[in-house]
């Protein structure tokens, strides 16, 4: 067998052919084996090709053989799946918080978990996808900085920008920071991902609140040498799940207990909103009660009208006419 400086690669050329070249419905005779390792400069015979699939299968590799007139050699399984690597692409593909250059980036990577036929029905599936991404590039960054200070257990600083629409600007769509460029301060404790963003829960050493910042709208992130603060609230009774239930679209107001009264048909929307853990009370043969907690927002108005009567606000008074209000604002 002649001998070259590739010769010594044979086994791990052979590996990235089985991976790169085959799956379950794409397979490769002994001679599209040998005839892919001559691309290389690698001459094989078949014996040895034998020996080195077998050391492959001692190895962890599922590479099976399956007989017959169109047989051949293929990889049966893998750390992924096909439909969990979909999934995967459609999730970066719904992140509105991953840029699309980043969001290309990520999925090329993907792509190299499958075979090069299933990547390609992976990019047919990001073909169909269309949708709004964050500009800004840094976020990928902001995100692993957040959470080396969540794991580093210090507070950050950062500037925190939005959106202005200026005609009389060349550059219309404008980036204006708040507090004037000035630094915010806060104690990171946790990611959220919610309403398709990511989100930063802080505690605010200023207000000594609670707050939420979208990660897309943070610049300049450093850790600093101070510790966190807000220990207390978040060891004793913050939960992100539940918090993430009753604030809706991240909007910041007051927490309230509110009654909804609904009609049956919509429990699985509640289900959906709330959460499994709810006291359901009948009303009538057609409509139920539940108490639930709320940060009642313009945005908890809005998620109630959209449904169009269906739910209704029972309780308290001062929500009731909150939300009497928002209509009349909205009729005027």
């Amino acid at each position: 067998m002649a001998k070259n400086a590739n010769q010594k690669l044979k086994l791990l050329y052979l590996y990235q052919i089985l991976l790169n070249k085959t799956d379950e419905d794409h397979l490769l005779s002994m001679d599209e084996l040998l005839a892919s390792l001559s691309h290389y400069g690698i001459a094989a015979e078949r014996k040895s090709i034998y020996s080195d699939i077998a050391a492959l299968q001692d190895f962890g590799l599922d590479v099976i053989l399956q007989k017959g007139p169109h047989g051949g050699y293929f990889v049966a399984s893998r750390s992924f799946e096909l439909a969990e690597l979909k999934l995967l692409v459609d999730a970066i593909q719904c992140s509105r918080f991953i840029t699309e250059k980043k969001s290309n980036e990520l999925i090329k990577k993907i792509e190299s978990l499958a075979s090069e036929p299933q990547a390609r029905a992976l990019q047919r599936q990001v073909y169909i996808s269309d949708r709004v991404k964050t500009m800004n590039e840094s976020i990928y960054y902001n995100i692993d900085k957040l959470h080396s200070a969540i794991s580093a257990g210090v507070q950050i600083t950062y500037q925190y920008f939005e959106w202005v629409l200026d005609f009389h600007a060349a550059q219309r769509i404008q980036k204006r920071y708040r507090k004037e460029g000035s630094l915010y301060q806060v104690s990171p404790w946790a990611l959220t991902w919610d309403d398709e963003n990511y989100y930063l829960i802080a505690y605010d050493n200023d207000s000594r609140q609670i707050r939420h910042y979208r990660v897309d709208k943070m610049e300049h992130i450093s850790l600093t040498d101070h510790p966190r603060e807000g220990r207390a609230l978040f060891q004793d009774r913050f939960n992100i799940a539940s918090y993430s239930r009753k604030v809706f679209g991240m909007f910041s107001g007051e927490e309230k207990n509110v009654r909804l009264c609904c009609e049956n048909r919509f429990i699985g929307v509640i289900l959906d909103r709330f959460g499994t853990d709810l006291i359901i009370m009948p009303e009538d043969e057609t409509h139920f009660s539940v108490n639930v907690p709320v940060v009642v927002s313009p945005q908890f108005f809005s998620w109630i009208f959209g449904l169009g009567g269906a739910v209704r606000i029972t309780s308290p008074d001062e929500v009731r006419a909150a939300f009497q209000h928002q209509l009349q604002a909205l009729r005027e």
